[in-house]
C-alpha cells in the first residue's frame, strides 16, 4: 500500500497467509514406572510383628478383599492406573505459514479507466505543445518588433553615414510598414510568417550593419599587423648575439615576408580610404587577421630557432708510464733533477743525527 503523487492510496500487491498443521515425527523415551507395590518386602532383620499387629493386618486384608472395587482377588489401590506407553515414536502437529501472491485489480472510486487516462495524457501533451508553439510565436513577433525599433533609431544615429540617403529613406519606409502590419494584419500570424518577415528586413539591414562593424574594427587589426611586421623586421636586422646563429639567407627571407605584407596592406588601405563609408569595404578585418597569422607562421620558426649546443671540452689524457721508466729509479739515476739534492740533504741529516 502506498500514497501516490495525487494523494490517493493505492494497493500495489497482496499476499494470502494460510496456516497449515504439519505432523512432524518426534522421538519419545519410554516412561519409567513410578507406581510402587503396596506390599513392601519386609527386611530379614526386622522384628517379628506382635499378635495385635497381626490381627489388624488380617482384618485389613479381609476388608480389602471384600471391597467392591476388587476383582479376581486383586485389591484396588484407590489411585488411577498407570498407562504404559507402547510406542517409542509419536507424531506432534506443527503450524506452517503458506504465502500466496494474489493479483490485485485496483479500482479507484470516481477515477478514470486506463483508456480514459491515456486519452487525458495525450490531450495534456497536445495542450503543452500548443503552449510552446504560442510562446515561440510570441518571441518571433517580439523579435520583429524589436528589430524595427532598433534599426530605425540606428539609421538616424550611428548608421547614418553608412547608407545612402535614398536607401535610408526606402528602408525607413519599409520598417514603418512592418510596424503597421504587426498591429493590424500580422497580429495573429504563425511563427513561420514572423520568421520570414524578419529575414526580409535583415537582407537590407545586415549590409549596413556590416559596413559599420568593419569601420570600427579595421583600425585595431591594422595596428596589429603593423606591429607584427615591425617586430620581425627589427629582429632580422638586429645585431643582438642571440640571433647570431641564424643564417643570413633565413634573415633575408623574414625581411622579404615583411616587405610583402607591408606592400599588401598599403595597397588595400589606399583602396579602402578612397571609398565612402556607405560603400562595401575592400579591406576586411578578417583578411587583415589572416595576413598577420600567415606572416607569423613564416617568420616565427626562423627567428625562434634555438642556438646549437656547444661541444663539450676535450679532457687531456696522460699516457701511463712504461715498465722501463718505472724500473729506472731503482738501477739508474732518478729522472727528477732535484732527487740528488734531496739525497744529499738526507745524507747530511743522517750525519747530523749520528753526531
Amino acid at each position: 500500500v502506498r500514497l501516490n503523487l495525487h494523494g490517493i492510496v493505492s494497493v500495489e500487491s497482496a499476499t494470502l497467509l494460510e496456516e497449515e498443521e504439519v505432523e512432524v515425527p518426534v522421538t519419545k523415551e519410554p516412561a519409567k514406572e513410578t507406581a510402587k507395590m503396596e506390599t513392601d518386602e519386609v527386611p530379614s532383620d526386622a522384628a517379628p510383628p506382635s499378635s495385635t499387629e497381626t490381627d489388624v493386618n488380617m482384618q485389613d486384608t479381609k476388608g480389602a478383599a471384600e471391597a467392591p472395587g476388587a476383582e479376581n482377588g486383586v485389591p484396588d489401590s484407590g489411585d488411577k492406573p498407570v498407562q504404559m506407553e507402547t510406542d517409542s515414536k509419536a507424531e506432534a502437529p506443527k503450524k506452517k505459514v503458506k504465502k500466496t501472491n494474489i493479483p490485485v485489480s485496483e479500482l479507484v472510486y470516481g477515477g478514470l479507466a486506463a483508456a480514459d487516462v491515456q486519452k487525458a495524457v495525450e490531450k495534456e501533451f497536445e495542450m503543452a505543445l500548443q503552449d510552446r508553439v504560442m510562446e515561440e510565436t510570441k518571441d518571433k513577433k517580439n523579435a520583429v518588433e524589436a528589430y524595427v525599433y532598433d534599426m530605425r533609431n540606428k539609421l538616424n544615429d550611428r548608421y547614418h553615414e553608412f547608407v545612402m540617403d535614398p536607401e535610408r529613406g526606402q528602408f525607413a519606409a519599409k520598417l514603418q510598414e512592418t510596424e503597421d502590419w504587426l498591429y493590424e494584419d500580422g497580429e495573429d500570424e504563425t511563427k513561420g510568417v514572423y520568421i520570414a518577415k524578419l529575414e526580409e528586413l535583415k537582407k537590407q539591414g545586415d549590409p549596413i550593419e556590416e559596413r559599420y562593424k568593419e569601420f570600427m574594427e579595421r583600425g585595431s587589426v591594422i595596428d596589429q599587423l603593423i606591429y607584427c611586421i615591425g617586430s620581425y623586421r627589427e629582429a632580422a636586422m638586429s645585431n643582438d648575439p642571440k640571433f647570431d646563429h641564424i643564417d643570413i639567407p633565413e634573415k633575408q627571407k623574414v625581411l622579404n615576408e615583411c616587405v610583402e605584407a607591408e606592400a599588401w596592406l598599403r595597397e588595400k588601405k589606399q583602396q579602402q580610404d578612397a571609398l565612402p563609408k556607405y560603400a562595401n569595404p575592400v579591406l576586411l578585418s578578417a583578411d587583415i587577421r589572416r595576413k598577420a597569422e600567415a606572416l607569423d607562421r613564416s617568420c616565427r620558426p626562423i627567428m625562434t630557432k634555438p642556438k646549437p649546443a656547444k661541444p663539450a671540452p676535450e679532457t687531456a689524457t696522460t699516457p701511463p708510464p712504461s715498465q722501463g721508466t718505472q724500473a729506472q729509479p731503482q738501477g739508474g739515476e732518478s729522472p727528477n733533477p732535484h732527487s740528488g739534492q734531496n739525497s744529499h740533504a738526507n745524507d747530511g741529516a743522517g750525519a747530523g743525527n749520528e753526531v
